[in-house]
């Protein structure tokens, strides 16, 4: 697979209609697959009656391209059911948001994308959430071997908030940090995330069952004592003592490789991002843990990756923004 480049791209991509057929070879190497039923089949393909655009209700002209399942004869696109579903943003800059955001490895902001594209700031801001959605782990099963696993703090500091603050009136000079906890597998590399009001051994211990096949793996974390509840549950549980200075031992290569994650993470989010609330700092971490996870990929194959996650991770605005 020819690895693109945003000029490449942007040559391939002229066109909504070029848009179409490149999202379908992407999301349909074989054939078309009904949303609806499930079906992958030779469906109909509804050319528009003057072979280049199509009327909507709404009297727009519009290069969609549609097709009518064989099977359970309902018509669908390459958009239905899907993270674009329902969007009047045009397909192709859809397209080039996704590649930047699957290319770029400190991310890339809401302001910077309704600046490129012209897009409006709203516009722009659900978009990139849309499509950290669609990076969400898909249940790809658990994982097993090395696990790496550390916990972190994210947000300011309160000696450097502004004197005027808000957060000083609801919590004087305590932070307000939010907690996040990572296990990586030292072997695959692939990365799981959390965020979590509190950490605790019980939290961690959630964290380890539904994500790693315990009995089978061999857990390497730092010395503190919330992983001792989960010790007696895995095959083998190594530790280093960072309070002595001890980051490595003969059996273990320590937390290194989650710290390295939660490095570039909060990096980003400081230098790109600048603030992220709580309630949607989840599909963040589920961004950097994406790309983190596909590390050895190349962007096209990232990007490919990514659009076989699209079915059934439809996102809509009011539930997002707390409005449902």
């Amino acid at each position: 697979m020819t690895n693109l480049t945003f000029g490449t791209l942007s040559s391939m991509i002229r066109t909504e209609a070029e848009a179409y057929v490149y999202l379908e070879t992407l999301r349909w190497p074989e054939k078309p697959v009904c949303p609806h039923c499930g079906v992958m089949n030779d469906h109909y393909y509804l050319a528009p009656a003057n072979g280049l655009t199509r009327t909507t209700r709404t009297g727009a002209e519009s290069q969609r391209r549609v097709w009518k399942c064989k099977d359970c004869r309902k018509q669908f696109s390459v958009l239905t059911g899907t993270i674009f579903h329902g969007s009047k943003v045009p397909l192709k800059t859809w397209i080039f948001v996704f590649f930047e955001m699957c290319a770029n490895k400190n991310g890339i902001a809401a302001r910077e994308i309704a600046r490129k594209y012209g897009v409006a700031p709203k516009t722009a801001w659900f978009m990139t959430q849309r499509i950290r959605e669609a990076m969400a782990n898909n249940g790809s099963g658990r994982l097993s071997g090395n696990i790496v696993m550390d916990e972190t703090y994210i947000g300011g500091k309160p000696e450097n908030w502004h004197a005027n603050d808000p957060r000083r009136a609801e919590k004087g000079n305590s932070s307000n940090k939010m907690a996040a906890i990572a296990l990586v597998s030292g072997d695959t590399g692939e990365i799981r995330t959390k965020v979590v009001t509190n950490v605790t051994g019980t939290v961690v211990q959630d964290m380890l069952r539904i994500n790693v096949k315990m009995s089978e793996s061999t857990l390497h974390s730092d010395s503190a004592p919330l992983y001792k509840t989960v010790s007696r549950q895995m095959a083998a549980h190594h530790v280093v003592n960072h309070h002595a200075g001890q980051y490595v031992t003969e059996l273990s290569e320590g937390t290194n490789k989650v710290e390295n994650f939660f490095s570039q993470l909060k990096r980003s989010i400081d230098g790109t991002h600048h603030c992220v609330s709580k309630v949607h700092l989840e599909r963040y971490l589920s961004e950097f843990a994406f790309r983190h996870s596909t590390h050895e990929l190349t962007d096209t194959e990232r990007m490919t990756l990514l659009m076989g996650q699209l079915s059934g991770r439809r996102l809509t605005y009011r539930p997002l923004t707390g409005n449902a």
